[in-house]
C-alpha cells in the first residue's frame, strides 16, 4: 500500500497518475478524498488529529505527505509542526517510509543556484515553519529512526494547477484578452516545475530504495527564464502578440492585501520574485537519467 496525505491536489493528482506503475494499492487520504484511479482507496482524514493520521498510514510502505495548509502564517505557526509531528509518528509506529514534498521557502535569499546543499537561512516567517518541520524530519533520519526523503520543487505550474500566480496573472488574464500581469521584477530569472515532472519525480524516487535518508530537487527546466520570457512564451502558444508586461511591485501588492488578505501573505515572499530565484535538479536528472520538460512544452500545455 501506497498512502497520499492531502490526496487531490495538483502534485496529488500528478503523483496518483504515477503510482500505478509500481502498486495496485493507492490510499488517498485527506478530509474529502476523491479517487484518481479506479482502483483507489479513500479514507477520510484530519491530519492535525493523530487517531485518524495514524489509521490512515496503517499499511502502509510508503506514505506521502503532500498536504497544504491555508497560506496564513499565524496558521503555519501552529498547525505545520503538528501535522508533521502527527505524520512522523504515525509513520514510526507503521514501520513506513516517508516521502515529504516541500519548497524552497527554508533556503531564504538565495544568490545563485538553489541544490540540495544550499544551508537553510530563511528570512520570512513562513520561511521559518518551513525550516522547522524540514528539520524535525531531517532530525529523525539523522537519529535513524525511519526512514525518509524531502523532494523539492520550485514554484510550480502545469495542467489544472489553479491556486498559483501563473494562473491568476498569466494564463487566466491571456483567455480573457488581458494584458498579463507580473508580481516583482519581470526580468529577473525565475525557475519553474512543472507539475507532471514533479509527480514523476515524487513517484519514482519514492520507489527507489537508494533514494531515501536524502533531500532531492523535483525536475525542473534549468534554462534561464524571467517573467518576460515566461509570457512571451505563453503569447506565443496562444497565438498572440508580446505586448509587454503590467508589473505589480511590493507596494502594489501590499495595497491590494488590505483588500484581498491572501495577498497580504504573500508581501514577506517578494524576495523571491525580486531577485533571481535559479532551482537546480541536477541531482535527480543524474539519478533518474531524465530532463525536465522544456518551458515552452509546459507553457503550450496551459494555455489552451
Amino acid at each position: 500500500m501506497q498512502t497520499i496525505l492531502g490526496a487531490n491536489g495538483s502534485i496529488g493528482q500528478e503523483l496518483s497518475l504515477n503510482l500505478p506503475k509500481y502498486t495496485s494499492q493507492i490510499r488517498q487520504v485527506s478530509r474529502q478524498p476523491r479517487k484518481v484511479n479506479a482502483s483507489d482507496e479513500t479514507v477520510h482524514a484530519d491530519l492535525l488529529n493523530y487517531p485518524q493520521t495514524e489509521k490512515a498510514v496503517a499499511g502502509s510502505a510508503i506514505v506521502y505527505l503532500l498536504a497544504g495548509l491555508k497560506y496564513d502564517t499565524k496558521t503555519w505557526q501552529e498547525q505545520w509542526p503538528k501535522l508533521m509531528r502527527n505524520t512522523i509518528d504515525a509513520c514510526k509506529k507503521h514501520n513506513s517510509k516517508l516521502v515529504f514534498f516541500d519548497n524552497v521557502y527554508a533556503y531564504g535569499l538565495v544568490r545563485g543556484s538553489m541544490n540540495e546543499e544550499t544551508p537553510f537561512n530563511p528570512i520570512s516567517k513562513k520561511g521559518e515553519v518551513r525550516a522547522r518541520i524540514a528539520t524535525m524530519l531531517l532530525d529523525e533520519i539523522k537519529q535513524r529512526n525511519l526512514d525518509a526523503m524531502i523532494v523539492r520543487s520550485a514554484d510550480f505550474y502545469g495542467p489544472h494547477v489553479v491556486q498559483s500566480m501563473i494562473h491568476s496573472t498569466v494564463t487566466e488574464r491571456l483567455k480573457a484578452g488581458k494584458k498579463p500581469q507580473w508580481i516583482g521584477d519581470p526580468k529577473a530569472i525565475h525557475s519553474f516545475t512543472y507539475t507532471p515532472d514533479a509527480g514523476k519525480t515524487v513517484a519514482i524516487l519514492g520507489n527507489t530504495p537508494t533514494a531515501f535518508n536524502q533531500t532531492w530537487h523535483a525536475l525542473t527546466s534549468n534554462e534561464a527564464i524571467t517573467g518576460e520570457d515566461f509570457i512571451r512564451t505563453a503569447c506565443e502558444a496562444k497565438g498572440i502578440t508580446f505586448r509587454g508586461v503590467s508589473r505589480l511591485p511590493k507596494f502594489g501588492v501590499r495595497i491590494l492585501g488590505l483588500f484581498v488578505p491572501v495577498l497580504s501573505e504573500i508581501v514577506e515572499m517578494m524576495y523571491q520574485f525580486e531577485n533571481d530565484y535559479i532551482f537546480n535538479s541536477s541531482k535527480a536528472e543524474k539519478a533518474m537519467g531524465m530532463r525536465a520538460t522544456s518551458y515552452k512544452d509546459g507553457i503550450a500545455s496551459i494555455i489552451v
